[in-house]
């Protein structure tokens, strides 16, 4: 994912959620709904959530340091796991027990008219934001689905958008429909079971985004299909083949390979290097990511 691209899709969900957040909350105040409080703390966690993540692209950057010797590109997997832990807890958690007590109390909204124009406008700019998220995310996906694009992707800005944009989304029709069924009915449980559908839509997203940015914070290695590009390069030239091989990415946009290698039989030292060296080359071309390659040669003790 190039900087700018991830940085367009955050930046566009800053901008919405925090004009959203501010609106939300207005409506709150004028109308009393639980289901646009949910919505306002919700979307200003997200506001939250997008800073974090261009706090971790920044801090990403450092150069590395004895302490810190492959750098610091895991930074990005932190601050993205921290704002799966944001969703949970400010969105996820407060719009359930919002949403249970309204449920066990209801109260009767006032101007609920109001609400409705402010969730049609954040469902405009919310919309905006998922695009700009889609066409970012379009970019790097090629033929991977988005459930697999989602799962696979080793950048985590763009699915940790994707996903926020694709809840706040449904969460807006939600409270919308929690508004519009209380106004309708007379009966002001309806916000409230909205707002409760709205923590639980939040609680599934928030709980995908945990387990994938927790897989991808402790150390993901490639997919099969890089791994199979990666084996297909080392096996050339001078090389006969690998005989085993660890991937491991230490941040979005840096790739360690380990391998060590099997060579032809009779080569001296300078021969040696310089098969070791264009392996390198070979990976470097077609992975650009691999900016770490530790190759060691050896007999292949299987053959015979």
């Amino acid at each position: 994912m190039s900087a700018g691209g991830g940085n367009k899709a955050i930046i566009a969900a800053l901008g919405a959620n925090a004009g959203i957040a501010v609106a939300k909350f207005a409506g709150f105040l004028v109308t009393g709904s639980s289901s646009m409080l949910a919505e306002s703390v919700h979307s200003l966690a997200d506001t939250s959530n997008q800073g974090l993540l261009l706090l971790g692209q920044k801090t990403s950057k450092r150069k590395a340091t004895k302490d810190h010797p492959f750098g610091f590109g895991r930074d990005r997997y932190f601050y993205s796991f921290i704002v799966a832990l944001m969703l949970f807890t400010l969105g996820s958690v407060f719009a359930l027990y919002e949403g249970i007590h309204k449920i066990g109390e209801p109260e009767e909204l006032t101007s609920p008219i109001v609400a409705v124009i402010i969730l049609l406008v954040a469902i405009g700019l919310e919309g905006y934001s998922f695009y700009t998220a889609i066409g970012e995310s379009r970019k790097i996906k090629g033929e991977a689905g988005w459930w697999q694009f989602i799962r696979q992707a080793k950048e985590p800005e763009l699915p940790v958008v994707l996903l926020e944009d694709a809840g706040a989304l449904v969460g807006l029709v939600l409270a919308l429909a929690g508004v519009g069924l209380s106004t309708i009915t007379g009966d002001p449980i309806w916000d409230g079971i909205g707002t409760a559908c709205i923590g639980l839509l939040l609680g599934v997203i928030a709980v995908i985004l945990i387990v994938e940015m927790k897989s991808l914070l402790i150390g993901e290695g490639v997919t099969d299909v890089d791994l199979a590009t990666i084996v297909d390069e080392l096996a050339a030239g001078k090389v006969e083949r690998v005989i085993h091989i660890r991937t491991q990415y230490l941040g979005p946009d840096e790739l360690l390979v380990a391998a060590k290698l099997a060579l032809v039989p009779g080569l001296d030292t300078g021969q040696v290097a310089t098969a070791i060296d264009d392996a390198e080359a070979r990976v470097r071309a077609k992975i650009p990511a691999a900016k770490l390659i530790y190759l060691e040669p050896d007999l292949d003790r299987d053959l015979g």
